[in-house]
């Protein structure tokens, strides 16, 4: 469990980054375009993967190809669903993206729904409803690009997931899949950036520094998470979410001074019993006497 902490722990402080990037004059694309340098050479350093026979990766070439394309494409996705649509409808179309993963966790990985998997599952939802209720001013609605926008946040991060979880099966693999992934999303950004003509600023390259050791480790660990849990995908899964969303209500709370309504707090409340559920069922179940 303390690798899915760590990845917890790693994805809120790049939320966080991203919240304070505009206030430090970071340009989010430049830093993501770095980001992906930073987690490519951290990938070599640590894992040290075996580049000398590349054929042991082309039975799994579909993986870090989707990787690499999706990774970066979600970016942008989110970016234009947050003009067009607004931060809180493409945040809440991410988080909800956990139900994708979820049906995978039983239809493609095996997973046997429990009786504590499925009183956890209906929990999580619950509880991530009540933490990304929000009250919205300003224009209702949203456009059908709009809408479009949001779709597409919600199947590009619910695949990753999911691409995720098959990156972890590949075993002593993962390490040469995973470089090429990131390389892969790095080349195809700075394509992105050099299009666009962006001007490099001294911030935009130190923030991507920061973001890709922040990145690296979140999906590391994430992906160790998924290889010490390898046969609860869901635990994972939905222990991300859970556990990424009340952090970050929490750090917006302490850091940001954002207020936390009853319904926010219901939802914490909600998520602890739901992660209490998922992780310590059977603890749970002998002290109710079942």
């Amino acid at each position: 469990m303390h690798y899915l902490i760590i990845s917890i722990c790693c994805s809120v402080a790049v939320s966080i980054l991203l919240k304070m990037a505009r206030k430090q004059k970071i340009d989010i694309g430049q830093a993501v375009g770095v980001n992906y340098i930073t987690a490519v050479s951290l990938t070599v350093w640590f894992l040290q993967p075996d580049t000398a026979d590349w054929r042991q990766y082309l039975p799994t070439w579909w993986l870090f190809a989707a990787l690499g394309v999706l990774l970066p494409s979600v970016f942008v996705v989110m970016g234009r669903a947050v003009d067009a649509a607004g931060i809180v409808k493409s945040d809440a179309a991410q988080r909800l993206s956990l139900f994708l993963p979820v049906i995978a966790s039983f239809t493609l990985f095996g997973e046997k729904l429990g009786e504590g998997r499925l009183i956890g599952l209906v929990l999580a939802f619950a509880a991530l409803a009540c933490l990304l209720w929000k009250q919205e001013s300003g224009k209702k609605g949203a456009s059908w690009q709009g809408a479009g926008l949001l779709l597409a946040v919600w199947a590009g991060y619910g695949v990753i997931d999911i691409l995720f979880k098959q990156l972890a099966k590949s075993g002593t693999a993962f390490a040469g899949n995973l470089l090429v992934a990131f390389a892969l999303a790095g080349v195809l950004m700075f394509g992105w950036l050099f299009a666009r003509r962006t001007k490099w600023t001294g911030a935009g390259i130190g923030g991507g520094l920061l973001l890709g050791c922040l990145n690296f480790g979140n999906i590391l660990s994430y992906i160790h998470a998924h290889q010490a849990l390898a046969d609860s995908p869901t635990l994972v899964f939905a222990g991300m979410n859970i556990g990424v969303i009340v952090c970050g209500t929490l750090a917006g709370a302490l850091v940001f001074k954002e207020k936390i309504s009853n319904i926010n707090g219901a939802g914490i409340v909600l998520a602890v019993c739901a992660v209490a559920c998922l992780f310590y069922w059977p603890q749970l179940s002998a002290l109710l006497g079942r």
